[in-house]
Formats: structure tokens, C-alpha cells, sequence
């Protein structure tokens, strides 16, 4: 089947950057999973790719001179469209196993993939729940906690972006069992309630493909879509349930600090340069001296210790943590001041911004 088109050039560029993500980057027994399906027909001209866990459908406006289909190689295809400079019209040509791709600045002939080979998109055929949404809510939930959903594979649940609806609250929520981030939004009552797990490696792929504007969500039993004008991105959904949370948060506290976000910072940065291989500060509440502590000790480099101002309640404490994982929130806090809470020894220490109760992230203290 042949194929005749013209394209602006930088936006045939920006859909194959879009559309590539979606593409299989491991080796796989369908070749074409590799590949970018480019359907020129009654609809348009369309970019499709899938990897079995996502999927995505895109629209881009050129001409259609004949239409076809052809599945060309994503990485390739990326990396000859990335190079593209300027603005123009490039015309891809489609006949027997090759496409030519033509500007006046060059040619390049691509070897395609095979054809049949392509899956059916995936699509919630019969969507439990729509819901009108904006994208930039969408990318602001999941980029706020997707960073805390665990890495393993073991424990998928743990391995997702937890998002959920009830009386006019949007929730997302990600952990790997150390920390845990939780970000919410206010929306219309009118959002049906709905809750589901996204694994966090395709929600990011996600957040990075729909637009900031007004957006549709598809949820069935097993896949949720993101739908707008141009294009529509798929997802399987994980459907084990996810651990309750609210369970380990607490609900009391035996110290509480506010401190200067910056300081609190340079401090913590400061002060794991001494840390050892398991990045262990300590972090300590010291009401008398009004101010928070850190120390950290490395056989090899040598130790460290200084103190930050500090307005303490409640008892002097002292906790272990990993230093990442203490400042992994403090890029997604936009407050000035920071509120640290420690529930005591052994439990959970909650860190937020001052008089922001949109987000919350807990992480767990090591052992002393």
C-alpha cells in the first residue's frame, strides 16, 4: 500500500517526539511494537503507537496526496525528525519495504516495519466514569507523588499513582513503603467518584504527552483513557487494592518545628556530604535551643554538624533519615516555611508547607 503526504515540518516533529515515548523500547516477539503506526486516511493523518501498557492515538494536520498506512521505526524515526531544523514542508513517500522522508534540505530512506503485525489500541469500550478534567490538574496531582511510588516490581500496587475522587476532592497518592507524598485538588462536585492505580513509570510517560487544557478521563475495570481534540493516551490500570493509607498517618504528634524551607535545604545538604553509604542524617528537635540540628558521621570523609533556627512545640526528639528521601518534598513545597511533625520514635515524621493543606509527604525514620 503507497502513501503520499506533506507535513509542517515542526509539527511533524513535535507528534513523532510525542508518540515515540508510547513505543516498545525493549526487544519484543512483535517487531512492530518498536514501530510508529502513520495512517493517512478519512480521519486524517494519525500517529499511533503502543507498548502493551500504554498506548497513544495523535492527530497531525498536513495533506494527504494518497492515502496508506506504514509502521515506521520509532527511535529512528525520532532521531531523523530531532535533527530537523527550521521551519518548511517535508513530504513521506511510501512504496514496497522503504519510505522516503524529503525536505529541500535533504532526503532520508527509512526501511519499514511490518504492518500487520500492529495491535488494535486498546480503549474503554464501556467507560465506568467520564470526567471533564484540565490537564495541568492531571500533570499537577501525579508530578507532586509519582517520585515516591516504589521502583520493584513486586508489589504493583506500591508501584503506582494511587488517584481517587470524592465530594468534590481529587487525591493522588504514591509509596513505597518509606515515604509517602499526597496531593490534593478541588473540582467540581460534579466528578463522579472514582478511584484507580495507575503504574507511576506510564502516568509520567502521561503528564507528559496531553495538554494543559480541558481534558476527558475514560475509567473502565481495567484501562483509563485521556482524551482531548487531538489525540487520546491509554493506560492499563493495576487492579489490586491499594493499602489504606490513612492508616499511618498520624493524627498526633510529640514535637512539631517550623523552619525556613532555604534552610532547612542547605542544611540537610550540607550535612550529607558526611553521610555513609546508606545516606544516614541525624535530625534533631532541640526545644531549649529553638532550633533543629543536623549531624552525620562517614568513617572515611569525616563528620559533621550544625543547626538551623527553628520554632519547636512539644518535646526535644532526635530521628534518623535517609537524606534523599527527606529532601525529595522540598522542591514540591512552595511555602516559605515548612511544618515538620514527628509522631516519636520509630514513627513517622510529616512534612508540609505552612498553612498549605494541599499536600502532605511522611517518611519513615531509620533505625538509630
Amino acid at each position: 500500500m503507497s502513501m503520499l503526504i506533506t507535513l509542517e515540518k515542526k509539527e511533524f516533529m513535535d507528534a513523532v517526539s510525542r508518540v515515540s515515548r508510547f513505543a516498545e523500547r525493549r526487544g519484543s516477539s512483535l517487531p512492530s511494537l518498536a514501530g510508529i503506526l502513520l495512517v493517512a486516511g478519512d480521519d486524517g493523518i494519525k500517529l499511533r503507537a503502543t507498548n502493551l501498557e500504554t498506548s497513544i492515538d495523535f492527530k497531525v494536520s498536513g495533506t494527504i496526496q494518497k492515502a496508506g498506512v506504514v509502521v515506521l521505526p520509532a527511535t529512528t524515526l525520532k532521531d531523523i525528525t530531532s535533527s530537523f531544523s527550521g521551519t518548511g514542508i517535508i513530504t513521506i513517500e511510501h512504496a514496497g519495504d522503504t519510505v522516503l522522508i524529503s525536505s529541500p534540505a535533504g532526503r532520508s530512506t527509512l526501511k519499514t516495519l511490518p504492518y500487520e503485525d500492529f495491535p488494535t489500541l486498546p480503549f474503554p469500550d464501556a467507560p465506568q466514569a467520564t470526567i471533564p478534567l484540565s490537564g495541568t490538574v492531571i500533570k499537577n496531582l501525579i508530578s507532586s507523588v509519582a517520585s515516591c511510588a516504589s521502583p520493584s516490581s513486586v508489589r504493583p500496587e506500591l508501584g503506582s499513582v494511587m488517584i481517587s475522587a470524592v465530594g468534590g476532592v481529587l487525591t493522588a497518592v504514591a509509596t513505597d513503603s518509606f515515604r509517602l507524598a499526597e496531593k490534593k485538588v478541588i473540582v467540581p462536585e460534579t466528578v463522579a467518584p472514582f478511584s484507580i492505580l495507575i503504574p507511576a513509570k506510564n502516568a509520567l510517560d502521561i503528564i507528559q504527552t496531553i495538554p494543559d487544557e480541558a481534558i476527558t478521563v475514560l475509567v473502565d475495570e481495567h484501562q483509563c483513557a485521556f482524551s482531548w481534540p487531538l489525540g487520546i493516551v491509554t493506560t492499563r490500570l493495576v487492579t489490586i487494592a491499594y493499602p489504606d493509607y490513612t492508616q499511618i498517618i498520624p493524627k498526633t504528634f510529640v514535637s512539631e518545628a517550623q523552619v525556613l524551607r532555604k534552610d532547612f535545604e542547605a542544611g540537610a545538604r550540607r550535612t550529607a556530604i558526611f553521610s555513609d553509604s546508606f545516606q544516614k542524617i541525624k535530625v534533631q528537635f532541640i526545644k531549649e535551643e529553638k532550633n533543629i540540628a543536623f549531624s552525620a558521621r562517614n568513617s572515611d570523609i569525616g563528620e559533621s554538624s550544625e543547626s538551623i533556627p527553628a520554632a519547636i512545640t512539644g518535646d526535644s526528639i532526635e530521628l534518623s533519615f535517609n537524606y534523599r528521601y527527606l529532601a525529595a518534598p522540598l522542591s514540591l513545597i512552595t511555602s516559605e516555611t515548612i511544618t515538620l511533625s514527628a509522631a516519636g520514635i520509630g514513627r513517622p515524621m510529616i512534612m508540609k508547607g505552612l498553612g498549605d493543606t494541599s499536600f502532605l509527604y511522611l517518611v519513615m525514620p531509620m533505625n538509630q
